[in-house]
């Protein structure tokens, strides 16, 4: 399951971008990471754990701005298309391998 999260928060003040900068470093900090400025993305392992990490983000969301999160499984994720100019760079992203423990 891989977990993205969108969002457009205010920068206009201080208090706002530093409110912003919070915001992503913390996603930082909860494993995301960033596909472009406001766009972060994550996997997990379930939807519960999905879940879990969906409503730790809940409540690091700043009191203004808009913050979406969406949910993809492994084969919905795997048929993204990614353009970076005018070269395609196909869908061959792979996903994170199973931590195994002994």
């Amino acid at each position: 399951m891989w977990i993205w999260t969108l969002f457009d928060l205010p920068v206009l003040t201080k208090t706002e971008r530093r409110r912003a900068t919070r915001f992503r470093n913390d996603l930082l900090d909860l494993g995301f990471g960033m596909v472009q400025f406001s766009v972060y993305l994550r996997h997990a392992y379930s939807k519960e754990k999905a879940d879990v990490i969906a409503a730790k983000v809940s409540e690091l969301v700043p009191p203004a701005g808009h913050v979406q999160i969406l949910f993809f499984t492994d084969r919905q994720y795997q048929l993204t298309q990614s353009f970076h100019g005018r070269a395609r760079s196909g869908p061959e992203r792979k996903k994170p391998d199973q931590l195994t423990l002994f």
